[in-house]
C-alpha cells in the first residue's frame, strides 16, 4: 500500500487530534487536520482562570515527550498545558498540517457499490481500512478571510476521517424549563458555562465583579467556577452553588494514591467481559478488597470535610462515580470559602427562572441572581451525531447505547474512527494507546474482524458494564478501570507485547502509565 497517497482527514487539533496526526505521520501518511479555531489545544484553549490538571503530569504525558524540568508542579495550570502541547506540536512538526479557522460542517460517506452497506460481512467491505469502494466528502467552512462578507465553503474528498472533536465543547445541554419559567423571564444574565470559559480572563472577571453569581451543577466545571467566582467576589457578594446530586470530591494529595491504583491486581477485582468461570470466581473473591478502599475513600472524606453539615454526602458508592467518569478534584480553599460566607451550597431537585431570580423547589422565596451560569454539560453524543449528513449514520451514533470497537471504531460506519470520546481518569495515556492502533491499522499491520465479532465484542462490553453500573452506564466508560486489560487488547491487535513491565512483581502490583508504552510504534 502506498500510504502517502492516501488522503487521511483529521477534525480537531486537540490531544486526540495531535496524536492522531502524529502517528499517522509517522506511518508515511500525509494528513490534512481541519480545525475551527485559530489555534490548537481544544478544551485547553478555552477555559477559566483556575483551571489547572486533574490528573498527575505523570499520568498526563506523551510516552515520548515528556514535561519540560522547569514545570515542578504535580498538576499544572492550564497555561502550562498548552505551551506543553504546543512544545508536543512544534517538535514532531505537526503545525503545517494544520488548516486552522476551517470548521468541519458535515461529513458524507460517498460509495461506488450498488450493494448495501449493511449487507457487508466486512468493514468497509474489505476490513481494511481503505475500501476501493468509498470515499468521504467533506464540506469544511473557512473563516479565515476577515474581509469576506461571509465564510466560503470547500469541499475535500478523503479515504478516510478521524473525528478528534472531543466531549466537552461547541454543544452545551441547555436544561428545558416550562412555558415562561426560562431563561427568558430572568433579567439578569444566562450563560453556559463554556460561553464563560471562552472568555478572557480580564473580560471573565469583570463580568462578574459585584455580582450576585449562581452555579448550576456539581461536575468539575461547576465546582471550579463556583470557586474562582468566590474567590473573586468574597463574601461581600458571595457565589451560590445550587446542585441537585452531590458528587465526591476528592483533594489534590490523594490521587496519586487513586493512581497508584491502576495495576492488574486492581483489575483482578473488576469483571471483565466474556470472562471465564475461573476469572469470574477469582473476581467474586478479591472484589471486597475494592469495595473496602472505596469505603475507606468515603469514611476519610466525611471525616476530613463537612458533608453531612452543608447536605453534601453522596447517596452513590465513591467507586461508582470512578467507573461513570464523574471525578471531581477539590479545588483550593473550596470549604474555607463556604466558611468565610464567599460560597454557599444550595441542594435542589429543580429550579426554574423568574424576573430577577430564580424559584427553587421547596423555598417560598425566590434566589436572588444578577448572572446565572449553567455548567450542565454537553450533548457529546449529538454533537457526534450531526457531523454526518447521512440519517443512515446518524441512526447508527444515536439509537445504540454499546460502546465502539476498541472505544474508537463503529462496525458500521466504514472508514472512519472516533478518537478522544471514550472517557478515562488519563485520558491523554488512554486516547495515545488508541492514535498508536489506528495508525498500525492504517498502515496495514492487522484487519478488523468481521462486522458481526465487532458488534458481539461491543454488546459484551455494554452487556457486562451495564451489570456493574446499571443506571450509571455511559458508553463512553466502559474502560475506566480496565485501561491495562484494554492495553493489553491494543497490544496483541499491533502484535506487540502486552507485558511491559521487567519482572513479575512490578507487572502485577505497579501502576501502568504512558512511559510503559513509549515503544509501541
Amino acid at each position: 500500500m502506498e500510504s502517502n497517497k492516501k488522503r487521511i482527514a483529521i477534525i480537531g487539533t486537540g490531544i486526540s487530534g495531535l496524536m492522531a496526526c502524529k502517528y499517522t505521520l509517522e506511518k508515511g501518511f500525509n494528513p490534512i487536520v481541519f480545525e475551527a479555531r485559530s489555534g490548537i489545544g481544544g478544551v485547553w484553549s478555552q477555559t477559566i482562570e483556575s483551571t489547572k490538571l486533574q490528573t498527575p503530569k505523570d499520568f498526563y504525558q506523551f510516552s515520548d515527550f515528556s514535561w519540560p524540568r522547569e514545570v515542578k508542579e504535580t498538576y499544572p495550570d492550564h497555561t502550562q498545558v498548552l505551551e506543553y502541547l504546543h512544545a508536543y506540536a512544534l517538535h514532531f512538526n505537526i503545525l503545517p498540517r494544520i488548516k486552522f479557522n476551517s470548521k468541519v460542517t458535515c461529513i458524507d460517506y460517498v460509495t461506488s457499490s450498488t450493494a448495501d452497506l449493511h449487507s457487508w460481512d466486512l468493514w468497509g467491505g474489505s476490513g481494511e481500512p481503505f475500501s476501493p469502494w468509498g470515499k468521504w466528502r467533506l464540506t469544511v467552512q473557512n473563516g479565515q478571510n476577515p474581509s469576506a462578507s461571509a465564510p466560503t465553503d470547500q469541499v475535500y474528498q478523503v479515504d478516510f476521517v478521524i473525528l478528534c472533536m472531543g466531549r466537552y465543547s461547541d454543544l452545551p445541554n441547555i436544561p428545558d424549563f416550562p412555558l415562561n419559567k426560562g431563561p427568558e423571564v430572568f433579567n439578569g444574565k444566562v450563560l453556559h458555562s463554556m460561553d464563560y470559559a471562552a472568555m478572557d480572563d480580564d473580560v471573565a472577571a469583570d463580568l462578574i465583579k459585584e455580582k450576585r453569581v449562581t452555579v448550576i451543577g456539581f461536575q468539575k466545571s461547576a465546582v471550579d467556577i463556583a470557586a474562582e467566582v468566590a474567590n473573586k467576589n468574597g463574601a461581600t457578594h458571595p457565589c451560590i452553588l445550587l446542585f441537585k446530586t452531590a458528587h465526591w470530591i476528592v483533594p489534590e494529595y490523594l490521587l496519586p494514591l487513586v493512581f497508584q491504583g491502576l495495576n492488574r491486581f486492581t483489575e483482578l477485582m473488576i469483571h471483565k467481559p466474556g470472562e471465564g468461570f475461573f476469572i469470574w470466581f477469582l473476581t467474586m473473591l478479591l472484589s471486597p478488597l475494592l469495595w473496602i478502599f472505596s469505603m475507606s475513600i468515603e469514611c476519610y472524606l466525611k471525616y476530613m470535610y463537612p458533608l453531612k453539615k452543608y447536605n453534601m454526602v453522596p447517596t452513590h458508592r465513591f467507586l461508582k462515580q470512578i467507573s461513570s467518569c464523574m471525578f471531581t478534584v477539590l479545588p483550593a480553599n473550596f470549604y474555607d470559602r463556604i466558611k468565610d460566607g464567599s460560597l454557599f451550597l444550595k441542594k435542589s431537585q429543580s429550579f426554574s427562572f423568574c424576573r430577577n431570580g430564580l424559584i427553587v423547589q421547596g423555598e417560598s422565596k425566590p434566589l436572588l441572581s444578577d448572572i446565572v451560569i449553567l455548567a450542565t454539560g454537553y450533548k457529546s453524543e449529538e454533537k457526534l451525531k450531526n457531523m454526518f449528513s447521512s440519517t443512515l449514520f446518524q441512526k447508527c451514533i444515536a439509537e445504540s447505547s454499546a460502546p465502539f470497537y476498541r472505544e474508537c471504531i463503529h462496525p458500521q460506519i466504514p472508514q472512519l474512527a472516533i478518537l478522544g470520546y471514550a472517557d478515562s481518569p488519563a485520558i491523554l495515556y488512554s486516547t495515545e494507546m488508541r492514535s498508536k492502533w489506528l495508525a498500525h491499522f492504517l498502515a496495514g499491520n492487522f484487519r478488523l474482524p468481521t462486522i458481526s465479532k465487532m458488534e458481539e465484542d461491543v454488546m459484551e462490553w455494554e452487556k457486562c458494564k451495564r451489570r456493574d453500573e446499571k443506571e450509571s452506564y455511559r458508553r463512553s466508560c466502559v474502560s475506566t478501570l480496565l485501561q491495562i486489560y484494554c492495553n493489553d487488547q491494543l497490544c496483541k491487535d499491533m502484535g506487540c507485547n502486552s507485558r511491559r513491565k521487567n519482572w513479575f512483581l512490578a507487572e502485577l502490583f505497579a501502576a501502568y502509565g504512558p512511559k510503559d508504552y513509549k515503544d509501541l510504534s
